[in-house]
């Protein structure tokens, strides 16, 4: 399935393989029909299958983007079955019972399964069976169907690892001579249970029908979204607002039951005239209180062209986040958090959220790289600043050259159109470039900085740099 997703977008003919590192080697993770048929197979070292397969094509594995596809296919498969579950990292298990006469029979359905998927550029292997071990054995390692109290005839042919173990125990009972799920059948259970355990005779009765095995349904991820149909079209902004307030109410009931806050609401108004506006809110941080969120509704709303009015409105929650329940203490701390973050969203409606910037420390004793600025929706202010480092000026900007000879600071320096005098001088604190980092402005090397306090009452932070004897002006305190 991995293989196919990448080919669907890109066609080979050729052998292909997908591959991801495990265990600080290439192994293949999914191939497709060409390399099977050369002779690969899964979990083999990339080394040996370009060895095996000099023409063998690759790109890396993603398995986010499979367990995504495979998401997607499950929502598909339930035009087939309501009950629909995934079957390791790339099948899927349904149950058919009492949906197959729709199609005008097993087979039938079948046929129509895979017509749709070899049209999608998917290549599929089905079984059918009366037993989820039945069906998943026909499945891979021989298509077909069981007919229902006859699953033995149907897959005792097939080898034991269609009973779904692991490699070690198929090589264990291979070496017994018991190649084929009939010979597993036919031999006495207590030595068989007492030499593998009862994991072994397990999977025989759940394949046979001795043992019941259920399927467990992926459940459908949480709706964020809420919908109000009124009888009588409404146009006021009030109106509007209260519309607003009963939607916000329904959803955040809902957030609130999955531990979740929305971080980007989007309210949908539909028109008489079937045009529609639509209002999106993006939020500081994730949030599911309706008092907080409804006032920052008011300037989108305001701005609504109702035309003839409006007779359905839809709030939805297009992005959630985590949003644990938390013990409520005392402090204040936590409301003005929340002010804050109100003023964040009411601005950033204004001139966009992600305009709405503050400054964090990073850990780099370089001045320029020793902070940047990130969005303040999101992020919390750091209360520890810069405490590792000596100070430094509230004002930096970049190195503004003034005159002046020697490793210690001048008694009168002119910067700016202004003649200082130096009052005082703290310092030098050296500051050496990272090698790691290319960096235009630091190849002159070494720099020594010193603290100025002038008898003007400016307070400038300096550096020389020996490799070539110069002063500048980097920043300026408070």
């Amino acid at each position: 399935m991995a293989s196919d997703r990448v080919l669907r977008a890109c066609p080979v003919e050729a052998p292909f393989a997908l591959t991801l590192k495990t265990d600080n080697t290439e192994r293949v993770y999914c191939l497709n029909a060409r390399a099977e048929a050369a002779g690969l197979r899964r979990g083999m070292r990339f080394t040996e299958a370009r060895g095996f397969c000099a023409d063998l094509q690759s790109a890396p594995a993603r398995p986010d983007l499979d367990a995504r596809f495979l998401t997607a296919l499950r929502r598909w498969a339930t035009r087939y079955a309501p009950w629909v579950g995934p079957e390791g990292r790339d099948g899927l298990v349904l149950d058919v019972t009492g949906a197959a006469h729709l199609w005008g029979g097993e087979a039938e359905m079948l046929d129509d399964m895979r017509d749709r998927l070899d049209r999608a550029g998917l290549s599929v292997r089905l079984g059918l069976g009366d037993t989820r071990g039945a069906a998943w054995a026909l499945a891979h390692h021989g298509e077909g169907i069981a007919p229902p109290g006859a699953a033995l005839e149907a897959i005792g042919p097939l080898p034991v690892a269609a009973l779904r173990l692991d490699e070690d125990m198929v090589t264990r009972l291979q070496r017994l001579g018991l190649r084929r799920v009939r010979d597993l059948a036919e031999t006495a259970r207590p030595p068989l249970a007492r030499r593998f355990g009862p994991g072994l005779l397990l999977r025989l009765d759940q394949a046979l029908g001795d043992q019941p095995e259920a399927i467990e349904p992926e459940p459908d991820p949480p709706s964020y979204a809420v919908s109000l149909s009124l009888p009588d079209p409404i146009g006021l902004t009030a109106d509007v607002m209260a519309g607003v307030e009963r939607l916000l109410d329904r959803l955040c009931a809902r957030l609130a039951a999955q531990e979740a806050g929305a971080r980007a609401l989007q309210l949908s108004l539909r028109r008489v005239d079937r045009g529609a506006e639509q209002v999106t809110l993006r939020l500081a941080r994730a949030m599911r209180d309706p008092a907080r969120i409804l006032p920052l509704f008011e300037r989108g709303v305001a701005g609504v062209d109702a035309g003839f009015g409006i007779d359905r409105m839809r709030l939805e929650a297009v992005q959630v986040e985590k949003l644990p329940v938390q013990q409520l203490g005392t402090a204040t701390a936590g409301r003005d958090t929340a002010r804050l973050d109100d003023l964040i969203t009411r601005i950033g409606a204004r001139i966009g959220i992600e305009n709405v910037q503050r400054f964090v420390p990073v850990d780099s004793h370089i001045p320029e790289r020793s902070f940047r600025r990130v969005p303040a929706a999101g992020s919390a202010p750091c209360s520890g600043g810069w405490s590792g480092h000596p100070p430094r000026p509230l004002r930096l900007f970049s190195p503004e050259p003034i005159p002046g000879t020697g490793p210690r600071p001048p008694d009168r320096l002119r910067w700016r159109r202004m003649t200082l005098d130096v009052a005082r001088a703290i310092g030098p604190e050296r500051i050496a470039p990272e090698w790691w980092h290319e960096d235009a402005a630091w190849r002159s090397g070494l720099r020594d900085y010193w603290r100025i306090e002038t008898r003007q009452g400016r307070r400038l932070w300096l550096f020389y740099t020996p490799q070539q004897p110069g002063w500048f002006v980097h920043g300026e305190f408070a």
